[in-house]
């Protein structure tokens, strides 16, 4: 993790600097928080990154950094986002997110992903699928790859709507979702 700092105000003042060149402020070293960079792309360039390029953090001094995140990926079917109310789709989401992590609970990643120190902080990816023959393939890759997931299916129509992993290192997961695209509205 990246060490960041925090601005407070000081009641203490340099006298010997004009007042136009005096700042007040204190350092705080004890706090530890990844910063990360905007992205200044357009919705049409994030819709074909790649889920590997995704995460970009810089620490405090400027320097690039890819460590080896911890990250939950979401996939969802686009011929369903283009019938079914947004907040159906995004609910559909939250059912097999909430579900890998609780099925995944006992698991070191997990339990590292869902601690204190970083639930604050968690990563996601979410991808799209074109629709069901999609997904299904997805899921036999993920099977054959031994990737823990969640197929999230809609009851009671038996309509599998979207696949969420348990949180795994970025480096293992990424490449099985490599092909596939960023969601987009």
């Amino acid at each position: 993790m990246v060490t960041g700092f925090s601005l407070r105000p000081v009641t203490s003042s340099i006298s010997h600097f004009p007042p136009e060149h005096r700042v007040r402020f204190r350092v705080s070293e004890s706090l530890s928080f990844p910063i990360r960079t905007p992205s200044r792309l357009s919705s049409k360039q994030m819709s074909t990154e790649s889920a590997a390029d995704s995460n970009a953090i810089v620490s405090s001094d400027g320097k690039a950094e890819n460590p080896d995140i911890l990250v939950q990926y979401v996939v969802l079917r686009r011929d369903l986002i283009e019938k079914w109310p947004l907040g159906s789709i995004v609910t559909q989401g939250c059912h097999a997110s909430v579900c890998a992590i609780w099925a995944y609970k006992d698991d070191p990643h997990t339990i590292e992903y869902c601690s204190p120190e970083n639930i604050d902080s968690m990563h996601k990816v979410t991808l799209e699928v074109k629709g069901e023959t999609q997904m299904e393939n997805l899921v036999e890759k993920l099977r054959a790859g031994g990737i823990a997931h969640k197929l999230w299916i809609e009851q009671p129509e038996n309509i599998p709507t979207c696949l969420a992993t348990k949180p795994y290192p970025k480096s293992i997961v990424s490449p099985f979702f490599r092909k596939l695209k960023l969601c987009k509205s």
